[in-house]
């Protein structure tokens, strides 16, 4: 597992808390910026796998 994987992963869990904070706050920007947390985790933890195998 490389940085990228790491931090990829770690973006994916900082996305989903900041999500479930906006559902209970009633943000729904808040809300919409955990969903595209977690999406920039997932593509880095992407790139990184690609990276390992190179």
């Amino acid at each position: 597992m490389n940085k990228d994987q790491i931090k990829g992963s770690f973006e994916q869990v900082k996305g989903e808390a900041k999500e479930q904070w906006g559902k209970l706050s009633d943000q729904p920007a808040t809300e919409n910026d955990g969903k595209m947390d977690k999406l920039k985790g997932k593509l880095r933890e992407g790139y990184g796998k690609v990276k390992d195998k190179f």
